[in-house]
Order: C-alpha cells, then structure tokens, then sequence
C-alpha cells in the first residue's frame, strides 16, 4: 500500500524512503523474531546500518553525515516502524535521535570532532540517561547529582528505565550541578563512557513489550569525569533536554505511524484471505468499513505529524503541534493495533503474531517520551 502524496514530502525524502523500506524489509523484518526472544539488536546490525548512512541522517557531511532535517528523522522512523519490533526501532532511534543530538546541537566543536563521526559510523552507540525511579517527565525533579572535583565532576545517582542502557559506549546523562536554585535551574548534561569507574549498568529489565531493546538501571557511584565532558552550558541541561524532547517526541510519533500503517496493511491482507461464514471477513461492511476509517486517522495523523516536524526544520516554535502529535498519535496507534489483533481473532491473540507483538509494544507510545496527559496539558497551555 503506497502513501498518500504530502507537500511537505521530497524527492530526497521519497528516496530516504525507499532506501530504508527496503533494508527493513530484507535485513529487519525476517530476523526481528529472533532479536525478540534473544532479547538484543546483533551489534552486527548497528555496525552495518551505520556503514550504510542511516546513521547520520541529521550528523552535518563535515562530522560524516549528510546533515538533514526532522522530516528526515520522522520519514526514517516512519519506516524503522515497520518492522514489527518496537524493541528493534528503539535501539536504532535512541541512538540516532534521542540521545545523539545532545552533542549535536549542545556540543563544543571538540566535541562533535570527537563523538558525531563515530556516533555517524554506529562505531559508538548511545543513550540518554535522564528518567529516575522518582523523575519521569517531571525532569527538574531529578535527584542524581554532580559536584566539581578538581579538573573534572563528580556524579551520583541512579537513572531507570534508560533504553540502550547496558550496550551504549557514551551515554549522556542528566545530573543537578546546582541544588540551591529552581530544579530547572540547575541541571546540566555530562557524557559518560563505558568503562568509567563507578558506572555500571546494575540490572536489564523486563518489559510488557520492545523486547529486543536493552533497557537498563544505570548506577552512578563517584563517577569522575573531566570538565570537557560538560555538554554546553553548566545548569542548562533541562532546556537542551526540553528541546530535544520535540525532537523525540515527532521520532517516536514516526514510528507509531509506521508501525499503525504496517499493522493495517497485515491485517487488511488478512481479512481478504480469512474466510467466515462461507465469505473473506472482508466482505463484512463492520470490519471492513472500521479499518478504513482507521486508515482515513492514520493519513490524517501522517500530516499533522509532517507539519508539526516541518515547521520545527524552518526553526518556528512547534511546542504546540508536536504534543498535539504525540497525545494523538499515540493514541491511536493503541486503537489501530487493538482492532488489527480483534479482527486476526484467536490469532491476533497468539504469541506467534505479529500484531500480537505491535499490540504490546504499542502500548508504550502513549506513555515514554512524555505521557498523552502531559502532551494534553502542553497543549492546553497554549489554547
């Protein structure tokens, strides 16, 4: 099933498109199975998507990249979307837009020269450490801390929840530099690299779904690192974690939609081909006319989504629009992939499904990033 045509869609973008979908669907798609019960993205994989530039979509060509903007991101997300695996697409996109971008658009030119080749390459792989067992989108509320000590900082606490945890090589990770002034006054982001005394990654945990993404607590105790591993501005860690949250979100919302696009196309084909009652389901006015207004809500959320990732590449203030995207967006790829598993029936229900796997991982798109009530009440705020 092609998409519909979108102003806001290039020819640079189409073939971003087409080079991604084929790579999902040749290299991704047979082999997520296997990812899922193993519980782990191969290195493999990382290192060859890396090679082959999926990797530096947003890196400027002079760090390695080829220095696109967020429609790029949310086209690449759309189509990582349809793998099937949302522990899969995480691995990738934490990597490449959750937590790259601090030294992207934070980081000194010392650096970017030292990190964004190699985070372009899939040499280093990386995190963002900021959700605490007490702080989740309340970040100012964050307990973990880092104090000057000699050349360097010192830092302390514990990060939960972190995808990438336990296979990241640096992981950026937030901590109060300043406990006398409002909370989001006083945190900032320091890059920690694996190896570091003090930090380990103390327990994987075990999710309802994303399977296939390491999810770790990270344990920080007396982390040393030297001063240059500040990212940007002492105490502004809460605004580079505010702004790149827009980012994220529309990520996250990407791979919602493709994951809602490749669920309605599965089940479409299977209700053509399943036959109830002496006819295909297909023939069924409820099941099929139900589907296709999932469609039309799909199509719809496809554009305000590239709207709200188009009007953040001019630099416009799109608060607004990207939590109107992530409340509803992530909504409805709950309602698509609860009717895809009603209408497989029994065996939308068996673990052997693939919209069974989709209908759990699904789940997590109304809550991480930013919970479909805080996106309401960012959206509110400006009504």
């Amino acid at each position: 099933m092609s998409l519909l045509k979108s102003i806001y869609i290039t020819e640079d973008l189409e073939a971003i498109r087409a080079q991604v979908r084929e790579y999902v669907e040749q290299e991704l798609v047979p082999n997520v199975e296997q990812w899922e019960a193993e519980r782990a993205v191969p290195r493999s994989v990382l290192d060859e998507m890396g090679k082959l530039g999926f990797f530096g979509l947003r890196i400027p060509e002079e760090y390695g990249g080829i220095g696109m903007g967020t429609l790029a991101t949310v086209v690449f997300a759309e189509e990582l979307g349809r793998s099937t695996s949302g522990g899969t697409n995480a691995t990738i996109l934490v990597h490449t837009d959750l937590a790259t971008p601090y030294v992207l658009h934070f980081g000194t030119p010392g650096q970017k020269e030292k990190w964004l080749p190699r985070l372009a390459t899939g040499e280093l792989i990386s995190a963002i450490a900021v959700t605490e067992p007490d702080a989740g989108s309340d970040v100012a509320a964050i307990r973990s801390s880092a104090q000057r000590d000699g050349e360097g900082w010192r830092i302390n606490g514990t990060k939960m929840f972190i995808t990438n945890g336990s296979i990241a090589d640096v992981v950026f990770v937030a901590a109060k530099t300043n406990l006398e002034v409002k909370g989001s006054r006083g945190v900032s982001i320091f890059a920690v690299e694996k190896g570091t005394e003090g930090f380990s990654a103390s327990r994987a945990l075990e999710k309802m779904g994303w399977h296939a993404s390491d999810t770790a607590e990270l344990v920080f105790d007396d982390v040393w690192v030297p001063a240059e591993n500040l990212i940007g501005e002492e105490n502004r860690g809460f605004y580079y974690i505010m702004s790149n949250f827009q980012n994220e979100r529309l990520a996250i919302m990407g791979l919602a939609l493709g994951e809602s696009q490749k669920a309605l196309e599965m089940t479409i084909e299977y209700v053509k081909n399943r036959s109830a009652f002496g006819a295909p389901l297909w023939n069924k006015q409820a099941i099929r006319h139900r589907l296709a207004m999932r469609q039309a809500e799909v199509d719809a959320a496809r554009e305000l989504t590239y709207r709200a990732a188009w009007l953040k590449e001019q630099g416009e203030d799109a608060v607004r629009e990207t939590s109107e995207v992530k409340a509803l967006v992530g909504e409805l790829s709950n309602r698509v992939l609860y009717d895809c598993v009603q209408f497989h029936g029994g065996m939308g229900y068996m673990a052997e499904s693939a919209v069974e796997r989709m209908y759990r991982d699904v789940r997590l798109n109304s809550i991480g990033g930013g919970a479909t009530e805080v996106m309401l009440d960012e959206v509110a705020k400006r009504l």
